[in-house]
């Protein structure tokens, strides 16, 4: 009988080791499948792959620290800087406000840029004046203001008051264009007053004013108005009390001597020549004046060409024809007067032309005389 447990034991060991052994083939399996599978999916990185990473941070070392000691040198030029401005500021001795050199002498005690300021603010001052001050210094209008010349004087004799009507045409932009003007000339013997326009259809292209008084040279304006076609009215004073003659469009000054005339006033002073003195009017001869226009004033020298007929609305008149050219290179008009001595010297026609070739033709029409000096 004691036989029997013995037998049963050596039937359960083979069974076990047979487990065993599936469990090792297992585990071998799952271990090479995962190793297959980590091989073909790249899940772990390559180690040649790591050193790039050590490399990058090579590249921002030393690199930021060079511009620190940059800093000190930008110190070292402010001092060199600051002393150049003021003497800048005294070599210009050509600035036209008088006041300049005070203005500067504060600015260099308060230390500051002031000197350039004071400077840029008159630039930009004399740039908004339309004037002579744009392109000479102010020595050289100074010298243009003080060289009128003595005038001579002519025997006048003044016109009657009248109003002269005249058929105007104008070639603008390469077309005629035509309309109408009138000029009133009124004295009562120790004043006057001339007063004129222009018109285009509906549009009046001038308008211009001259008042004065009569004295030992003839017409002496005392102001002058003039406005043109979308322009800006201006006055040009003669100062009697102080001799001088002024501008609103510009501020330089010339000094009145006696004589003077203005744009307007200088027909009539021709018209008063002729009735005084006729033997001036000679085919080439020229009589000076001085003329002061919206800003400033020049020399016109009058030349005379010669006596011509001319068509007017009552018929043909003899009227003598004088010229005033500009000077090469001026933006002046050139002014035609046809002066008729039947009908008291007065402009019968006078023509206004531009430096482009255009023109303004007034052509008398009707003459009214209103009264006897």
């Amino acid at each position: 009988m004691p036989i029997a447990p013995v037998q049963h034991r050596y039937d359960h060991a083979p069974a076990s080791r047979r487990w065993v052994a599936l469990l090792i083939g297992s585990l071998l399996l799952h271990f090479i499948l995962l190793d297959w599978i980590g091989g073909n999916l790249n899940m772990s990185p390559p180690l040649d792959q790591t050193p790039p990473t050590m490399t990058a941070q090579l590249y921002s070392v030393p690199s930021p620290t060079p511009p620190v000691p940059a800093k000190p040198k930008a110190a070292r030029q402010k001092p060199a800087a600051r002393p150049k401005p003021p003497n800048q500021a005294k070599a210009a001795p050509h600035e036209p406000v008088a006041g300049s050199q005070s203005e500067a002498g504060s600015a260099q005690h308060m230390e500051t840029p002031g000197i350039d300021l004071a400077q840029a603010t008159q630039a930009l001052a004399a740039l908004e004046n339309e004037t002579l001050e744009n392109v000479l210094p102010a020595s050289e209008i100074q010298n243009i203001a003080s060289s009128e010349p003595d005038l001579q004087h002519y025997k006048v004799s003044i016109p009657p008051s009248a109003e002269l009507k005249y058929d105007v045409q104008a070639l603008r932009d390469g077309q005629m264009v035509y309309g109408s003007g009138k000029i009133s000339w009124q004295s009562d013997g120790g004043n006057y007053t001339v007063d004129g326009e222009a018109s285009i259809l509906f549009f009046t292209l001038l308008n211009f004013k001259s008042t004065g008084v009569i004295d030992g040279s003839g017409v002496a304006p005392v102001i002058y108005s003039e406005k043109r076609f979308r322009r800006s009215a201006t006055n040009t004073h003669f100062h009697r009390e102080r001799n001088t003659i002024s501008f609103s469009a510009s501020t330089v000054t010339y000094p009145r001597k006696g004589g003077e005339q203005d744009r307007a006033s200088i027909v009539w002073q021709l018209t008063g020549i002729g009735r005084g003195d006729g033997e001036k009017f000679k085919p080439g001869a020229e009589i000076d004046f001085f003329v002061a226009g919206v800003r400033d004033a020049a020399p016109w020298r009058v030349r005379v060409i010669g006596e011509e007929q001319i068509e007017i609305g009552s018929g043909k008149v003899a009227a003598w024809h004088v010229v005033r050219v500009p000077k090469p290179g001026s933006y002046d008009q050139k002014l035609d007067i046809w002066l008729a001595p039947q009908h008291e010297w007065y402009p019968v026609k006078l023509r206004f032309t531009e430096t482009n070739g255009e023109y303004l033709d007034m052509l008398l029409s009707n003459l009214t005389i209103l009264a006897a000096n």
